[in-house]
């Protein structure tokens, strides 16, 4: 029996405002709060001997140098998020591979290698994306919701029609640490309003961590093996009572005897377990 967690930060700052293109003062306020979010997550972090895997836009690299420094310090991993926070789905293929390449150079700069993952920012990942990873060598990719407690192969290939049965396309090498947007704390937390979208968040904290220990639970229940990626901001996470939620999250977990890891480690394990 061995049950995975990954602790998994994505690292925005102001990159998701001005992906939306909400550049006026109070927005990018809210993002330089995740510098105050990162600060604290490394005290946490290292206060419980744990590596996590961060992933950060090349931009926000660029911004934030010595925080980036610090996290790469720290011992974890380092995962690409995009050169922005806008989604690969609307980028044109070129547009896409500009940005894989100039982030993955940010990263070569900050840690001394490449990323092997990558998170796709929104999550919205385009019909090149998988062919463009794969060109490029990652390992992994953590952006699609197939299961919640296997890593599984990504595909490329597949045929959706609008009124016919979809065709599955062909696995790859590149493999999918998926993730879920109920272990996001993003759309359960964050206020954000625009003229179109109004996204409530601002949910009682401990209503979400009660969810999040029970997918931890079920998955010991159900599983022999497993892995659970919970994805947290900097900007969201990092205020004081989601910070006391996270800690007695950590907490329990430990108790009930989860191993964390980074990403990176995990696939790892994953590819070594299929290989027996």
């Amino acid at each position: 029996m061995r049950h995975l967690v990954c602790l998994s930060f994505d690292f925005d700052a102001m990159s998701g405002f001005v992906a939306r293109g909400m550049t006026t003062p109070t927005p990018i306020s809210r993002g330089e709060f995740g510098a105050v979010g990162v600060a604290r997550l490394l005290s946490l972090l290292a206060a419980h001997s744990i590596h996590a895997s961060w992933f950060i836009p090349g931009v926000v690299i660029g911004t934030y140098p010595q925080l980036c420094e610090a996290i790469a310090a720290g011992g974890h991993e380092i995962g690409h998020h995009g050169w922005t926070h806008v989604p690969p789905a609307a980028l044109s293929r070129d547009e896409e591979e500009a940005g894989l390449v100039r982030a993955n150079e940010a990263i070569e700069r900050l840690t001394g290698k490449r990323a092997r993952g990558y998170r796709s920012p929104a999550w919205d990942l385009s019909p090149h994306t998988v062919e463009l990873l794969l060109r490029h060598g990652f390992d992994y990719e953590s952006s699609m919701m197939g299961h919640d407690y296997l890593p599984y192969f990504a595909r490329r290939g597949d045929v959706i029609p609008a009124d016919e049965p979809m065709r599955f396309g062909t696995p790859t090498r590149l493999l999918e640490m998926p993730v879920s947007w109920t272990l996001d704390d993003y759309p359960h937390f964050e206020f954000v309003r625009t003229k179109n979208v109004l996204q409530q968040g601002l949910m009682n904290a401990n209503g979400v961590l009660a969810n999040w220990i029970d997918d931890f639970l079920y998955m010991k229940k159900t599983m022999d093996w497993g892995v659970l990626t919970y994805t947290c901001h900097p900007l969201v996470i990092g205020r004081g009572h989601r910070m006391m939620m996270l800690e007695r999250l950590l907490d329990r977990l430990e108790s009930e005897g989860a191993h964390f890891v980074t990403m990176e480690a995990a696939a790892k394990e994953f590819v070594a377990r299929q290989a027996d």
